[in-house]
């Protein structure tokens, strides 16, 4: 697909999501995440339909092997320890707004489950629908479209869209935080979908990346301590660890 049309994907789906949410927002929180995950993917998925690119080839839904799904998973986990790092030393030298924080703590409460089976739907919300839809859209559709330019734009390119989703909209207006962690996993997630040729283990190290985040903050009840003080020393040492064992992980794909 041309370059052109993979932006328009990303921002058509960004409006169609950002419309979603208002729409179904009356019957509960997990609920208007899912649907805003599928308005995101709807319009990149037309365009592809019109284009007469094939669906299952064109967005690189081939079948991995077992050893490759297991590296995506354990690549899931030490991208998931690397941002953390990353959020946590980011947190000491810019420290996100007030309104921000007070969000996440809304957030925090409205997910935390308080049965087996809101937590079943909270993962499905969280992460199971996430990683279909924006690995479908920001390494299916984007990255591919992208690719004309060489692999390195295409990467960065897709990792720069793919933060763009993650500007958090709040009381006094947009706030760009998050930007840093979800370039830096948008890059790790890319360069598994270039190694393998697949968008099924990026697929699961998103899914894994984004549970462990769930079983962390919003199960253990993480999530208010984690927002009161930066944790520079442990941040350094999660950063430097999780992206040493994501590189090992990587390497390890191309065996």
């Amino acid at each position: 697909m041309h370059p052109g049309l993979a932006v328009v994907a990303v921002l058509a789906g960004m409006a169609a999501m950002f419309a979603g949410l208002m729409v179904v927002r009356g019957p509960g929180l997990r609920t208007a995440l899912a649907v805003g995950e599928l308005c995101l993917i709807t319009p990149g998925l037309l365009i592809v339909a019109l284009s007469g690119v094939p669906i299952v080839d064109g967005l690189g839904l081939r079948r991995a092997h077992g050893r490759t799904l297991v590296l995506a998973a354990l690549g899931g986990g030490a991208l998931w320890a690397a941002s953390l790092g990353l959020m946590n030393v980011q947190f000491a030298v810019w420290r996100p707004p007030a309104a921000f924080l007070d969000s996440f703590r809304a957030l925090h409460q409205q997910l935390r489950p308080r049965s087996l089976e809101e937590a079943v739907l909270s993962v499905a919300a969280i992460a199971i629908m996430p990683a279909l839809c924006e690995e479908t859209l920001f390494r299916g559709i984007v990255l591919p479209s992208l690719a004309r330019m060489g692999s390195l734009a295409a990467l960065l390119g897709s990792s720069a869209l793919f933060a763009l989703i993650h500007i958090d909209a709040v009381s006094t207006g947009p706030v760009f935080y998050r930007l840093p962690f979800a370039f830096a996993v948008g890059l790790g997630l890319g360069t598994l979908r270039l190694l393998t040729g697949s968008l099924v283990p990026s697929m699961v190290a998103h899914a894994v990346l984004n549970t462990i985040t769930f079983g962390t903050v919003f199960l253990s009840g993480a999530a208010s301590e984690a927002v009161e003080e930066p944790q520079v020393v442990s941040g350094l040492l999660l950063l430097a660890g999780g992206t040493a064992a994501t590189a090992w992980l990587f390497r390890s794909l191309r065996r």
